[in-house]
C-alpha cells in the first residue's frame, strides 16, 4: 500500500508536533508587540510585556502554593485585569480554571467549590462577603486570595492575602513556557451551567478546543489586527466565549468594564475608539434604550437567545454591525454563525434584520452540524418550517460533564452532541432556532414556537421584555401564556396586547393570558421559563 511509504522514517516528534494551547498566543504577542497596550481598566493599564510577566508570576506563585497539574483553581471576579490574567496563568501550569458567576448565591457557590474539588479561590473584594457565606455553608478550608480592584469595596479585605502580594511571591525564572501540557486533550477549563432545574453541571473543555475556538472567533467575525475590544460579555460566561485568548492572538487591547452600564459603554466606545464588543439581547436592549447613535461603526457579536428582528433593526440603526452566533457552554461559546452573503447587502432593511436573526452555519471548530426530526430520526427538510433538535460534533465540543458519566453519555448519544435546542433549516442550509425542546408548546396537536410569539411581541413599541410558556389546558393540552415587561409609564392593557397578537399571528398561537411584570432571569441573563411555567399553572 502506498500509505506505507509515508510511514517509513516519518514519525511525530518534538520538532514537528506540539500540543495546541491558547496560552501560546500570549508569549507570541508579548515578544512581537511588547509595548502595545494589552489591558485598560479603571485603575490599571498594562502592555503585553507586563501582562506576560504578571501571568508568569501568577503561575509561579500557584506552584509555590502547591497547586499542581490537574488541580482546579476558582476565581470569582468581574471583567478586570486579574480575571484576564487568570485565563493564561492558571493553564500555564496545567491547572484548570473555574470561573464562578458573580451573580450566584452562596449555596450554589458552595456546591461548585465542593463539586469542582477547588484547591484555591481568587475573589474580587466586592464578592468576599458572598464567598465567606459560601465557606460557612460548605465548611470549606481553602486559601482565599482577594483582588482589590475597586476602592468601593476596600473594607472587605478579609482573605488570606491580596492578589498583588500573591504575585510578588512569584519568580519569573521559575516558569518554562515549553512545558505547559503534553496532551492538547488535557482540560483547560471547568465552567458550570446555569442550573435552572437543579444543581449546575460542570462542563470540562480542553486546550485544543479553546485554541481552535479562539481562532474561529477571528475568522467568523470582522475583527481586524489589533482590535480594541470592550468587555461587555462576562469573562466568567464560558470563558468569555474564548475571547481572552482571541484578543491575545490578535495583539488587541482589552477594555475592561466591571458592570454593564449603557451610558458607560457609549463613553468607552468614544474614548478608546472601540472596534468590537459582544453582548446578549439583554445588553442590546440597554443600548437601544440609551438611544445614542455612534460616530463610527462598531462590530457587535450577539448570541444566546435569538434577538427579535425588530431589536436587530433598531441596534443596526444606531451604528452597530451585528454578527449573530449561537452556541452553548458545552461548545466553548460561538459554534454556529450567520455567515453573511454579499447578495444580502442589496436587501431591504427588514430583510437584512430577518437574515441576521438566523443562527446560520457551523463555525470552523465543528466538523458537522445537523437538525434531526426526533420522530423520524432523520434530518429535517430544508423548508424553514420542519422542527428538529440541533446536533453537533467536532473539536470544539466539550470533553464531558465533570463527575457525571450518565449525563455525558446521554449528551453524546449516537456520536453527536445533543444540544436540546429546537431549530428549522432554511433552503440555503442556515439553521434558525425556534426553542428549547422543553419549551415547545403542543396545543391541539400543533407545535408552537415560544420564540416566534416572543419575536412578534417584541415588535410592539411598549414592550421591552417578553417570555412565553405553555400552561396545561384540558381542551388543547397546552395553551400559550405570555409574560410581559412594559416600558415605564406605559398603559398597555391585556386586551390591547391580545388585539396586537390577533393582527400578527395565527389564531392558535395567540396567548390565552397576558401577565405583566418583571420576568425571572438566571444569573447569566437567561429567562427562567420553568419558574414562569409554574406561575402560569397557578393562575
Amino acid at each position: 500500500m502506498t500509505i506505507q511509504n509515508y510511514k517509513i522514517g516519518i514519525e511525530k516528534n518534538k520538532a514537528n508536533f506540539a500540543p495546541l494551547t491558547p496560552v501560546s498566543f500570549l508569549e507570541r504577542t508579548a515578544n512581537i508587540f511588547p509595548d502595545y497596550t494589552s489591558i485598560i481598566s479603571e485603575n490599571n493599564r498594562f502592555t503585553w510585556k507586563s501582562t506576560f510577566a504578571r501571568c508568569k508570576l501568577f503561575a509561579s506563585s500557584l506552584k509555590k502554593k502547591n497547586i499542581k497539574k490537574g488541580d482546579t483553581v476558582s476565581i470569582m471576579a468581574p471583567n478586570t485585569s486579574a480575571m484576564y490574567e487568570a485565563h493564561f496563568a492558571i493553564p500555564m501550569i496545567g491547572a484548570v480554571i473555574n470561573t464562578i458567576n458573580i451573580r450566584l448565591d452562596p449555596k450554589t457557590i458552595s456546591f461548585i467549590l465542593s463539586h469542582s474539588d477547588s484547591k484555591i479561590i481568587f475573589s474580587d473584594t466586592e464578592f468576599l462577603p458572598t464567598i465567606k457565606e459560601a465557606f460557612k455553608i460548605g465548611k470549606h478550608k481553602i486559601p482565599i486570595i482577594f483582588i482589590n480592584d475597586c476602592k468601593d469595596f476596600s473594607s472587605n479585605f478579609d482573605g488570606d492575602e491580596s492578589y498583588e502580594d500573591f504575585l510578588n511571591e512569584g519568580n519569573l525564572e521559575d516558569f518554562k513556557f515549553d512545558q505547559i501540557i503534553e496532551d492538547e486533550w488535557f482540560p483547560i477549563s471547568l465552567c458550570y451551567t446555569s442550573g435552572t432545574t437543579g444543581n449546575p453541571k460542570g462542563v470540562v473543555t480542553h486546550h485544543r478546543g479553546a485554541y481552535l475556538n479562539a481562532i474561529s472567533n477571528h475568522l467568523i467575525w470582522n475583527m481586524k489586527k489589533n482590535p480594541i475590544y470592550l468587555w461587555t460579555l462576562p469573562m466568567f460566561h464560558c470563558n468569555g466565549w474564548c475571547f481572552p485568548w482571541t484578543i491575545a492572538a490578535l495583539a488587541g487591547t482589552n477594555i475592561c468594564l466591571r458592570k454593564i452600564n449603557a451610558k458607560k459603554i457609549f463613553e468607552l466606545i468614544k474614548k478608546h475608539n472601540v472596534s468590537n464588543l459582544c453582548g446578549t439581547t439583554v445588553v442590546i436592549n440597554l443600548l437601544i434604550k440609551e438611544g445614542i447613535k455612534l460616530k463610527h461603526s462598531v462590530e457587535l457579536m450577539t448570541g444566546a437567545a435569538p434577538p427579535p428582528v425588530s431589536v436587530l433593526k433598531k441596534i443596526q440603526q444606531q451604528g452597530f454591525n451585528v454578527t449573530h452566533t449561537y452556541g452553548l457552554t458545552e461548545v466553548y461559546g460561538p459554534a454556529v454563525v450567520c455567515e453573511w452573503q454579499k447578495e444580502w447587502d442589496k436587501a431591504k432593511q427588514d430583510m437584512i434584520a430577518e437574515f441576521k436573526s438566523r443562527q446560520g452555519v457551523k463555525c470552523h471548530g465543528l466538523i458537522d452540524l445537523k437538525v434531526i426530526n426526533k420522530k423520524t430520526n432523520m434530518p429535517v427538510t430544508n423548508n424553514g418550517s420542519e422542527l428538529g433538535e440541533v446536533y453537533m460534533k467536532g473539536n470544539t465540543v466539550m470533553m464531558g460533564y465533570y463527575k457525571d458519566k450518565e449525563s455525558t453519555q446521554n449528551s453524546f448519544a449516537e456520536g453527536w452532541f445533543h444540544t436540546g435546542d429546537i431549530a428549522v433549516v432554511h433552503s440555503n442550509g442556515y439553521i434558525q432556532l425556534k426553542d428549547r425542546s422543553k419549551d415547545i408548546i403542543i396545543s391541539g396537536g400543533e407545535n408552537i414556537s415560544t420564540i416566534e410569539i416572543e419575536n412578534i411581541l417584541f415588535q410592539h413599541p411598549d414592550i421591552v421584555d417578553a417570555a412565553v410558556v405553555g400552561k396545561k389546558d384540558e381542551k388543547w393540552g397546552e395553551a400559550p401564556y405570555a409574560f410581559i415587561t412594559l416600558k415605564n409609564k406605559s398603559s398597555l392593557t391585556e386586551k390591547q396586547v391580545i388585539d396586537f397578537c390577533k393582527a400578527n399571528m395565527a389564531k392558535f398561537k395567540i396567548p390565552k393570558k397576558i401577565i405583566f411584570g418583571d420576568i425571572a432571569k438566571t444569573p447569566t441573563g437567561k429567562t427562567q421559563k420553568f419558574l414562569l411555567r409554574k406561575k402560569a399553572n397557578q393562575e
